[in-house]
């Protein structure tokens, strides 16, 4: 199924005061679904790295970056992906995937290194799991689709439950 169109959604995308790393990866999803004016259905989701109760940021400056590698060396955290399928008739359904993921201890240079890739711009905790900081990373547990950012197994699951016909 090819999708009729991708919007953005223009929201604000900051957490909440207190807001735990689940329910602000849920709320994402759904004010990015309510946020785009399309006629029929709207897929939409938000991928949340946390440490802890700690939202990371989606990073735009080196150095967001280059602290989130170096908070997540060498330890476990959580990857959170919302989606979110709104019906024409304002109604919705959504599921939430929750991966653990560990990165080895992470070199200066690894870090230096991962940095100068580019890859870690725009992307929750600083970093991309298609790309080169695959390599950097001990083990997950989950899904590896919902760590890049679209769950497959929820989206499907989604998709079916809404009539929509999947092979």
């Amino acid at each position: 199924m090819t999708p009729h169109a991708v919007m953005p959604a223009d929201i604000d995308e900051s957490p909440l005061k207190d807001e735990r790393p689940r329910d602000y990866a849920l709320r994402m999803g759904r004010e990015k679904a309510l946020a785009v004016e399309a006629p029929g259905f709207v897929l939409a989701g938000d991928t949340v790295v946390a440490a802890g109760r700690r939202i990371l940021p989606k990073t735009e400056e080196e150095s967001e970056a280059r602290d989130c590698l170096k908070l997540l060396s060498g330890r476990r955290h959580v990857v959170l992906t919302s989606v979110v399928l709104r019906a024409s008739d304002g109604t919705h359904r959504e599921r939430l995937n929750e991966n653990v993921v560990r990165f080895k201890n992470l070199s200066a240079q690894e870090i230096e290194a991962y940095i100068a890739s580019d890859e870690w711009r725009g992307k929750a905790g600083g970093y991309a799991i298609q790309g080169q900081a695959e390599g950097l990373i001990q083990w997950i547990k989950g899904s590896h689709s919902g760590i890049m950012g679209l769950p497959l197994y929820e989206t499907r699951a989604l998709l079916k439950s809404a009539g929509f016909a999947v092979a």
